[in-house]
């Protein structure tokens, strides 16, 4: 996996905007439920799923938030920046087999503090799944030496 180089304070604008695209599968939801230690079978046990109100599996709604982490420590703002607040609202269930686009934007930058504000959302086809608001605090380009 490459890493792409980071994106420093002064180079980003309001408006820009980036999105990363994940298909969510039995491994995946299986393997976050491990590693975050969450099992409840809503998540995890199709025949319990489906004597809920959902009628069958979904996802951690923790793992669809962790699409936004992916795409703001690896996109934008990208790798440095440090996520400092997020914001969620959930909306929609995320379904097994479903392909979640995750999107921010940034609306503010703040120079002084380094923080750069962005809306973020994760949607499945048309549908908005997960609205959010994130804090990100962002490196500076480092001056060049005087040699």
């Amino acid at each position: 996996m490459s890493v792409k180089p980071p994106i420093p304070l002064e180079d980003l604008y309001v408006g820009q905007s980036a999105e990363l695209e994940r298909t969510v599968d039995d491994g995946i939801v299986r393997a976050f439920a491990d590693v975050s230690g969450d099992h409840n079978p809503l998540h995890l046990d199709e025949a319990f799923a489906r004597r809920t109100p959902y009628r069958g599996r979904i996802a951690h709604g923790a793992l669809i938030a962790s699409y936004l982490s992916a795409l703001l420590g690896n996109e934008l703002p990208g790798p440095g920046s440090i996520f400092v607040s997020m914001d969620l609202a959930f909306q929609r269930p995320v379904r097994i087999g479903d392909t979640v686009v995750s999107r921010a934007e940034i609306t503010a930058i703040d120079l002084k503090t380094r923080m750069v504000e962005l809306s973020c959302s994760c949607c499945v086809g048309d549908v908005e799944v997960m609205a959010a608001r994130a804090s990100v605090m962002v490196r500076t380009r480092k001056p060049k030496s005087a040699d």
